[in-house]
């Protein structure tokens, strides 16, 4: 099955994950993947781990907390846009998969 927008994906990584922030892309792109403890501070890490799975249940006290820690606004948002984006890739690759008969989707967010 070809992937007609492969091209398109991959220049939305790199904007995200790699182009001109406030944030390190070697933050952004452990915010996209999922990060271990020696990747991002362990506050940052339940964030990103909230975003990806759970990011309705992201509150105010979550991003309070953050810039209490030292986070700007717009490093959250980066951090944010990084996480949420990691999980719809990581949900289109299953999506993909099972269309391409790759066996059962991972259901782990």
């Amino acid at each position: 099955m070809d992937d007609r927008y492969e091209g398109l994906r991959k220049a939305l990584e790199d904007a995200v994950l790699s182009g001109p922030a406030n944030t390190e892309p070697s933050l952004r792109h452990a915010a996209a993947a999922r990060p271990s403890a020696e990747e991002l501070p362990e506050a940052l890490r339940l964030y990103v781990d909230k975003v990806r799975r759970h990011a309705y249940q992201v509150t105010d006290e979550d991003v309070v907390a953050l810039t209490q820690a030292g986070y700007s606004d717009d490093q959250l948002f980066e951090l944010t846009v990084s996480a949420a984006l990691g999980a719809a890739l990581k949900r289109l690759e299953a999506g993909l998969g099972a269309l391409r008969g790759g066996g059962h989707a991972n259901r782990k967010g």
